[in-house]
Parts: structure tokens; C-alpha cells; sequence
């Protein structure tokens, strides 16, 4: 069971590209990326996989039928997107509820392919050119890009799209954007990015992700969260019909500027795609029984385990298929908000953890299907084992003084249970913590020098997550420790959490193949620990950890940056920050036998709604013609 996926920035928009343009020298670095020349696509490390002249990406079908609807129940979102209402259009804004899948609506300069780790190719732009100091990049834009209402996509649009969002973007924008000094449009068709120097390398691929918004629409109209106005866009889909906070469908653009271009062929099959909201798991999956959804992935195991008995799956109509994960690394686990005062000291946020007997919930809740997470880079090879390597230890040690002693050992793991479901050996060692911290037994709870109770509350807007929870709840309060649930809507959970208003919270997010120093300060640096809206949901605010995120940022090679990511996980381990909780090594995912797709699918993403399409011929045999 999981609470959400968050999409890392740069696969929030990695639905497709195109290609134009002079090749990267082989076997380079980006650092070492050649200047002057135009560039049909960058990457962090090594090759392009594809060279300038190629026709398509490997993992599509590229003559697939288009037409047909596909309702579905998105597994991912980001930025303000919420799974469960929604009461604005604008998913690029701090605030608000927005839908999921608003970004199939916005074309960026850049694309990510889906079957390389780093890879960005030109879409809007057709290529781009580095200057000597790598500080300015210049990219040229096709001049058939288009907006929805057929007025052009200039440099103009492109310009003002990278200073809106870096003053008043989401923060998953506006962090990357720190360095950005100056975009300018040179002309109609050039824009040129110029940064400060103090940028990562790879600052660069992340940026050219992100959406290029049309300059007359907000203008116009305010960019804020206060209207449901779709905003202006230019990509694959439109937003269509919608419902606020019920449904909403995006509708295939007919004369898309860009449905021809290499990397778009074979991608954006369905004619209409539909999204219905749902206040809770039971009545989404009822919906799919019925094929009112026609897919999804399941993350209750219990449903998934026991469930799949209705009719139209013994009829065969719906097919349950576990598809591979992608080779990235993932993080799922619970936030101890350090903001607040009695989890400032790492031996209370440790006691917390071991009132948490996995083996008992897994047993009990997950039918044996997770697995125990330890790693903040989980299902990658940025996990730490074992002990440092001396080339970690040459990252560490400078830092000593400032990291736990923990993190010089063995890289700490969760420790395993008795599966009692309380676990009298943890528990013990949980009160000592507490009691090293100042937190001293007194009747039923621990109270600090001043008497004041140790409160700790789980924030969950699901009720699945109420019962997976109360174990652990009950756990914490057998040692003293005020614990309680609270059950809040959509809405007040977003916003809860977008301004760090909560003790406890779990979450999951997938990274990048090739993390950025972008992509980490989100999540772990101090500049992001009090800005509404970012991913520092512990409120991570050390100058250890923000110089071993500059170690992964200066990583040369694919070596360098392994050795800086383990170093940090090592660290972040040691912190306790997070408690890792679980995680599932394969998409569980089930689907109306209406359907085909790649029979290859890619390790770097997986999304269905881009890469699937309707099968005519199956959907007529079980009565969705």
C-alpha cells in the first residue's frame, strides 16, 4: 500500500520530443559537452542513444491506432496536483488543488527519452548551443510551434515563461531557477538562458523541461490558483469537459503543430483522456469494476491479494499484469517534521521508528507483498551498504563533525522485528532513546523538563492509511508518547502539507535516473527546508547534507556521482530525518482487456496514457467497442 507517487520534475513532462541537429561528442561528460556548435540533445553522461537523423524513439509503436477514451486512475502526479479534487487549472503554482495529467497540455523546449537514464531532445526547440562558459545557453525554436488558438509559440513566450516561474512558480520550478540570471529573446525564434555560474552542470536538464506557458493568456489573466480557466496551451491535448472537483477530460488536438515530428509518433493515441476523482480508495475501485475506469494500478494489497473476484474479471474482461519498475530510484517513507521542537533531537525520531513493526503489518495488512525499505534511493544503486568505501569516505570526512557517528559504520538499516506486532526488545530500546533525550516516564506518557507531553500525530487523508497507522500509533503510546491520527479531507491535507502544518507524514517519490543537485535540494537541502510548497517535508536544514548535494552536482562521470549519492545516503540514514517504510518492486496494475502497448517497455517510464491505445478488436470481444 502506498500513500502517493510524486513525479520528479523531469518526468513530469517526458511525454515527447523531437530532434534536429549536430550529435554530443561520444563517451564525454556534460561538463565536457562541446560549445559552439548546435545540439540536437544533451545528456548527463555519455551518448546520445539517438543520433539527429533518427525517426522515432525505440519503445513506441509507431503506426498505433489513435482514437478511442481512456478513463484512468493516474498512479503519479505532482507539483499541486491532488488525486482526489480539484479547484484550479493551473498545476504551476504553489497553491491550490489541480488535476492530475494538466502537463500533457504544454509542450517545453526539451524532452526526456524514456529508454536512456539522462537523455533530453528538442521539441519546441530544435537544438541548442552552449557557451564556452557554459553559463548561457541559446536555443532555437521551431517556428511551427503553435498554441492552441493557433497564435504562435515565439521566444517571447519562452522568455517570460522562465521569469514567471522562477518568481512565482511551484517550488519545484523556482529552486532550480535560482541561478537563472537573464532570459532573453533574441528573436522571434531564439531565447537565450543565461545563469550565474553557481549552477549545477545538470541544472540545465532539468529546466528545459519545464512548460512553456503563453505570455498573452497571463498577461490576461492572473497567475495564480483562483480560476478554473484553463490556461493557454500548446501540446498533444486540451483540456475539454471538465467537472471541478468531480472529473475532467482532455481532448486529443486534431492539428497538433507537433504530431509529426520523430518523437511524437507512435506517442498520444487516445483520442479523449478522462480522469475522474474519487474521495477514497473503495469507491475508485467499485468504479473500475464496473469499467467506468478502465485502468489502474493497485496499491492496496489487500485488494489486490482478494478483490479480484467480481464478474467481469472471471470473465476475463479485466486483466491483472505486473509490469517491471523503472530503473530509478524511489523513496517512500515518513517525514518527522523537525520544524516542530520535540523532534529536533535524532533519538526521538529513531524511538518513533521502532515502534513501527514492519514484519507484523506486512504480515497482516500487505499479504507479504512489500518489502522493507532502508534507503532514501531505494531500488537503485545510490543505496549505501555495507561500509564507506574510501571514496566516500574522502566526501564524509571533511564533515565529521558535523554528521552522527553512524554515519562512519555500517550504512544504518531498519532493524527487524519479532512480527509480534509489539515488539518488547524495540520497544525497550525505543524508551531509552527517549529517556537519553530527555523525555522521562511519568504514568501513562514521557514529559520533558517542563512537564509538557511528547505529542506526535500521523496526518492521512485516506482511511486505508488510519488502519495501516494504528498499530503504530499504539505502539507509541505504549511508550509514553501521545499519538493520534487525524483524517482530513483532500484539500486541508494539501494544504497541511504544502505549509508543513503536521507531525507526521508519509509520502513516496520517484527520482531521476541521473539526480540533479536540483532534484535533491527539494527534498533534503536547507534553502528549500522554509519554502511553502517544497519536498523538505522533514525540514532538513544541514550544512553537511547541502555540501554532500554540491558533491553529487560536481560529480563528473556516472562513478563520481554513485560514490556522492551513497555518501548522502549514508548521511541522510544517520540523520533519521525520514522512516523508510516499504516499497514494491513491480507495477501492480490491472486493466479492461480493451488494450495494446509495447511489448518492450521502458526502464526510465512508464506512461500509459502516452505509449497504450485502443485495441479495436479486443475492446468488441468483451463489449467496449
Amino acid at each position: 500500500m502506498e500513500r502517493r507517487t510524486l513525479l520528479p520534475r523531469r518526468d513530469f513532462l517526458a511525454l515527447g520530443a523531437a530532434a534536429t541537429a549536430a550529435a554530443l561528442l561520444p563517451g564525454r561528460a556534460f561538463a565536457d559537452t562541446p560549445t559552439g556548435v548546435k545540439l540536437h540533445g544533451l545528456s548527463a553522461f555519455g551518448d546520445l542513444k539517438y543520433k539527429s537523423d533518427f525517426t522515432h524513439f525505440d519503445y513506441v509503436k509507431v503506426d498505433a491506432p489513435q482514437g478511442g477514451t481512456f478513463n484512468f486512475s493516474p498512479p503519479n502526479w505532482g507539483q499541486n496536483q491532488s488525486p482526489q479534487t480539484f479547484n484550479t487549472l493551473n498545476s504551476f503554482v504553489p497553491k491550490g488543488d489541480s488535476p492530475q495529467r494538466m502537463e500533457m497540455c504544454f509542450d517545453s523546449l526539451m524532452v526526456r527519452a524514456l529508454d536512456e537514464p539522462d537523455a533530453v531532445y528538442g521539441l519546441i526547440a530544435d537544438g541548442v548551443t552552449i557557451s564556452n562558459d557554459r553559463n548561457v545557453f541559446t536555443f532555437s525554436l521551431r517556428p511551427q510551434a503553435r498554441f492552441h488558438d493557433g497564435t504562435p509559440l515565439t521566444a517571447e513566450d519562452a522568455a517570460f515563461t522562465f521569469k514567471l516561474l522562477k518568481d512565482k512558480g511551484h517550488p519545484d520550478y523556482a529552486l532550480s531557477l535560482t541561478h537563472l540570471e537573464d532570459a532573453v529573446a533574441k528573436d522571434t525564434h531564439t531565447v537565450e538562458l543565461t545563469f550565474d555560474g553557481k549552477q549545477s552542470a545538470r541544472t540545465i536538464l532539468n529546466v528545459v523541461g519545464f512548460p512553456i506557458l503563453s505570455k498573452a493568456f497571463f498577461t490576461a489573466n492572473p497567475f495564480d490558483s483562483s480560476q478554473l480557466n484553463p490556461p493557454l496551451g500548446s501540446s498533444a491535448y486540451k483540456v475539454g469537459r471538465w467537472s471541478a472537483g468531480a472529473w475532467i477530460e482532455y481532448e486529443r488536438v486534431a492539428d497538433y503543430w507537433g504530431n509529426d515530428l520523430p518523437v511524437n509518433r507512435g506517442l498520444n493515441n487516445f483520442g479523449r483522456i478522462r480522469i475522474e476523482f474519487y474521495q477514497d480508495r473503495t469507491a475508485g475501485f467499485e468504479a473500475f469494476k464496473k469499467g467506468e475506469i478502465l485502468y489502474r494500478e493497485e496499491f492496496t494489497s489487500r485488494v489486490w491479494a482478494t478483490a479480484y473476484d467480481f464478474p467481469a474479471f472471471t470473465a476475463g474482461k479485466v486483466i491483472k499484469h505486473e509490469f517491471p519498475a523503472e530503473i530509478t530510484p524511489s523513496m517512500q517513507a515518513t517525514a518527522v517534521n523537525q520544524r516542530r521542537e520535540q523532534f529536533k533531537d535524532p533519538r526521538v525520531r529513531q524511538a518513533i521508528a521502532l515502534c513501527f513493526d514492519f514484519e507484523w503489518t506486512r504480515r497482516n495488512f500487505f499479504y507479504g507483498s512489500y518489502e522493507r525499505s532502508q534507503s532514501c534511493f531505494e531500488k537503485s544503486d545510490f543505496r549505501a551498504s555495507g561500509m564507506p568505501t574510501p571514496q566516500e569516505l574522502a566526501l564524509l570526512e571533511p564533515l565529521r563533525d558535523q554528521l552522527p557517528p553512524e554515519t562512519f559504520g555500517e550504512a544504518v538499516m531498519q532493524p527487524p522485528s519479532d512480527g509480534s506486532g509489539r515488539d518488547r526488545k524495540q520497544l525497550s530500546a525505543a524508551l531509552k532513546l527517549l529517556a537519553e533525550a530527555g523525555w522521562k516516564r511519568s504514568g501513562d506518557f514521557v514529559l520533558n523538563e517542563k512537564g509538557g507531553r511528547l505529542t506526535a500525530e500521523f496526518l492521512v487523508d485516506d482511511e486505508t492509511f488510519v488502519q495501516v497507522y494504528s498499530p503504530w500509533v499504539a505502539n507509541m503510546k505504549a511508550i509514553g508518547i501521545d499519538a493520534s491520527i487525524r483524517l482530513v479531507d483532500s484539500a486541508q491535507y494539501q494544504l497541511r502539507q504544502s505549509t508543513f502544518d503536521f507531525d507526521l507524514l508519509s509520502a513516496a517519490f520517484n527520482f531521476s535516473a541521473t539526480p540533479t543537485r536540483d532534484d535533491l535540494e527539494i527534498f533534503f537541502h536547507s534553502r528549500s527546508a522554509a519554502v511553502s510548497g517544497s519536498r523538505n517535508l522533514s525540514g532538513i536544514a544541514s550544512p553537511a547534507v547541502d555540501a554532500l548535494i554540491d558533491a553529487v552536482g560536481a560529480a563528473k562521470d556516472r562513478e563520481s556521482l554513485t560514490t556522492a549519492m551513497r555518501a548522502l545516503d549514508r548521511a541522510l540514514r544517520a540523520r533519521r530525518d525520514w522512516i523508510p517504510s516499504w516499497y514494491l518492486a513491480n507495477h501492480r496494475s490491472a486493466y479492461w482487456d480493451m488494450f495494446g502497448f509495447p511489448e518492450q517497455k521502458p526502464d526510465f517510464g512508464f506512461p500509459v496514457e502516452a505509449l497504450w491505445w485502443v485495441d479495436k478488436g479486443k475492446a468488441a470481444k468483451i463489449g467496449k467497442a
